[in-house]
């Protein structure tokens, strides 16, 4: 078989470069723009590579691209065939697209059973709606061609979405095609009978005949096939009725739509089939990357459509479809059934293990309206706490690719779509198992923490220096606050965290509105709530104590640093006046010191920081001892005992406790009572005279330093010798 040099060549450079971009940055390069010459494919693939990486940090995990598979890179090849048959010559270019669009067009219609149909492949996955709507305008009215949107103002067009449609899809319409708000109709779904997800039919028919009696056009009605919140689909039978009786266009869209390619199909989903036109999005379905979205319609005027821009003269728009012409090959009719199977058996698997727990809510369509939810308290709380565990089963169980979907009704839920990340992902049904194991583990967290709120919260009124903060987002079992001051919390926080218990302490969300708080995190059933915060409180008075102390003793060394300066200053003086003027001379002291020796009154001081009082330093020469001050107590530590291997807060025969031991002995447990209420570590203990500020040094009384040659005192030596240990000292004597 001859196979074109170019695109073998076009393959292999394709399977290399995923190659290299698929590694995780082990081998980045530095590459430098060249100016002068270009440089070869590998240098640019490594460069590419390189800016795909540069933003990973060594210790978080590497995000590896999504494993896209053989089906995948037949997608990417697309687009890089798309751009080589681009380069043919017309006609050559012509038939080759004509045959593209054309059996990509009649596989899709028969694989969903939409007969006589044409598509519009897109990016935009509202891009074919848009272009829906323009044909519908240039439909209805004749004129619009030539008198633009004048022809408007005789009958204003009304478009009809339902409330659980995309967030921001009938505005972005109204916006494109310059029509004001007021062309927009909100449905709202049934609110006493049927499904809370499903749009009013009734209402919906009222408001069409106030409409028409206004004198307002009805355009096109948005259905859904499985809303982007809870995968409902409205009566598609009954809306489809409504709109051939008033004339509407029905347009539907959901995720529901690839069920069509199953053997069985849901009657619901079924009566999709007989719509105007509908919108799939293959991609996501089948897991195939950079595939445009297909929107399927009935027009039988070409020159409408191609006004519409659901058709193009441009041969190389219809290049759109190339990607998917070739992954639809590659994975054949049964293939992609199969995966559209295998992600419907995904879901049932789930529902069904979903049924046995009574704590889980689950919103299906056979659901038949709101069900009474297991938990009890704020709707705040649940949406904090439903939002907690999906990030927990996500990271758990990273290939089932949940995510979390806000509720009108429901509130914040965790959703399940395996038929938007199953084929990306290849998710399998172990990873289903593994998300209700999981999910198991994770209840009894969330009961308990729920449970134990409103204790911890009465808990925290008990205690005076604390303030319970009532924040509603948060995820666990509360917030704290040590009173008001931000360096209390700050460092409680950092004691709290060296605890060895199994809750986790933080100051709480990013950009949430309480701050300089301490949050805890969720709980569970053996819990001592009591204990808690009863340990809270004591360090937290612990920390304010010692800071305390901190700032008084810092006032009283101030005061005494200026007691000191001013007693020095006095002591000088008076010395000055004792020995008077001659002896300040050097030569002329000398001389009378040897003959007439002086002996000072100035005596030392000593500052005593237990009393904060400057004293006398003869005292403490005389008996050679440091006395008056009296040793810091200890802290006290609590006196409660914790068996071996029993974390801290934990209550003694919790159910379901594996911290006892099987011995129970209390002789063992006494050394861990200290663990079971850590206390601050108290300041080194401070001697009470520890800081002398005398003229003279403190281990000698000694003459004025003055004195050159003439000092006087005894030797530190002479009074070892004459002093036995344990004797009170005789009074000095001085000499040369």
């Amino acid at each position: 078989m001859m196979v074109d040099p170019t695109l073998a060549e076009m393959g292999k450079n394709l399977n290399e470069a995923m190659k290299i971009l698929e590694d995780g940055g082990n081998n980045s390069l530095c590459v430098f723009f060249q100016t002068s010459s270009g440089q070869d494919v590998a240098s640019i693939l490594q460069l590419v590579q390189n800016l795909m990486h540069d933003d990973e940090e060594e210790d978080k995990p590497s995000h590896r691209m999504q494993n896209v598979g053989e089906q995948g890179h037949m997608a990417l090849l697309g687009h890089s065939l798309a751009a080589y048959i681009s380069v043919l010559d017309r006609e050559r270019l012509r038939k080759l697209i004509t045959r593209i669009a054309s059996d990509t067009t009649l596989w899709l219609c028969r694989l969903f059973r939409y007969e006589s149909g044409s598509a519009y492949y897109h990016e935009d996955d509202r891009e074919g709606l848009l272009k829906v709507c323009r044909l519908v305008i240039n439909t209805r009215y004749e004129d619009y061609s030539t008198e633009g949107y004048t022809v408007l103002n005789s009958r204003q067009p009304v478009i009809y979405q339902s409330a659980t449609c995309r967030p921001g899809l009938g505005q972005h319409l109204c916006s494109q095609l310059g029509l004001p708000l007021s062309s927009l109709c909100t449905v709202p779904c049934n609110t006493i009978f049927g499904s809370q997800h499903q749009m009013d039919i009734a209402l919906l028919d009222k408001l069409i005949r106030e409409d028409v009696e206004t004198g307002k056009l009805p355009l096109l009605l948005i259905a859904n096939a499985g809303t982007p919140g809870a995968g409902h689909t409205d009566k598609l039978g009954r809306l489809k009725e409504l709109c051939e009786q008033y004339g509407m266009w029905l347009h539907i869209e959901g995720v529901n739509l690839a069920t069509l390619a199953l053997w069985e199909v849901s009657s619901p989903v079924t009566a999709a089939t007989r719509s105007d036109s509908m919108t799939l999005t293959l991609g996501p379905w089948l897991g195939l990357p950079a595939v445009p979205a297909v929107t399927l319609y009935r027009h039988e005027d070409p020159a409408l459509s191609l006004a519409a821009g659901l058709t193009s003269s441009q041969p190389v728009e219809k290049l759109r479809a190339l990607p998917l012409w070739l992954s639809l090959q590659y994975l054949g009719h049964d293939g992609i059934v199969e995966k559209i199977r295998h992600a419907v058996e995904l879901s049932q698997q789930l529902l069904e293990k979903l049924k046995t727990l009574a704590s889980i809510k689950t919103s299906v369509e056979s659901s038949g309206g709101s069900v009474e939810g297991y938990f009890a308290g704020e709707r705040e709380v649940l949406d904090s706490l439903n939002r907690w565990l999906c990030e927990q089963l996500a990271q758990l169980v990273p290939a089932s690719g949940v995510d979390i979907v806000e509720l009108e009704d429901e509130g914040t839920c965790v959703r399940f779509t395996p038929l938007m990340t199953a084929a990306a992902l290849g998710t399998q049904r172990c990873d289903v198992d593994l998300l209700v194991e999981r999910l198991i583990e994770l209840i009894p967290v969330l009961n308990c923490t729920l449970r134990l709120r409103l204790d911890f919260r009465e808990e925290v009124y008990r205690h005076s220096a604390l303030s319970y903060i009532e924040d509603l987002s948060w995820p666990g079992l509360g917030a704290v606050r040590q009173l008001e001051v931000e360096k209390i919390n700050s460092e409680l926080l950092v004691k709290l965290g060296d605890l060895d218990a199994d809750l986790i302490f933080s100051t709480g969300l990013e950009f949430g509105p309480e701050k300089d708080c301490i949050f805890i995190g969720m709980a569970t059933e053996d819990l001592d709530v009591a204990e808690l915060v009863d340990t809270i409180a004591a360090l937290g008075r612990d920390i304010e104590e010692n800071g305390r102390l901190l700032e008084n003793m810092t006032e009283v060394v101030r005061k005494g640093i200026q007691e000191a300066e001013f007693q020095l200053q006095k002591d000088n003086q008076d010395k000055l006046m004792e020995e008077g003027v001659l002896r300040q001379i050097p030569l002329v002291s000398s001389v009378l010191n040897w003959f007439s020796p002086f002996q000072s009154t100035v005596k030392g001081r000593t500052f005593n920081l237990a009393a904060g009082s400057l004293d006398s330093t003869e005292p403490t020469y005389s008996m050679k001892a440091q006395t008056g001050g009296l040793a810091s107590p200890e802290t006290p530590t609590s006196s409660a005992k914790r068996l071996p291997g029993q974390r801290l807060f934990q209550r003694e025969g919790a159910g379901g406790s594996d911290s006892h031991s099987e011995t129970s002995s209390v002789g063992q447990a006494e050394d861990l009572s200290r663990e079971r209420f850590p206390q601050p570590t108290p300041p080194s203990p401070v001697p009470d005279e520890a800081v002398s500020v005398v003229p003279e040094s403190p281990e000698t009384p000694q003459r004025p330093p003055t004195q050159e040659n003439g000092e006087v005192g005894t030797q530190e030596g002479e009074e070892e010798e004459r002093e036995p240990e344990g004797q009170e000292a005789p009074v000095e004597e001085t000499g040369r």
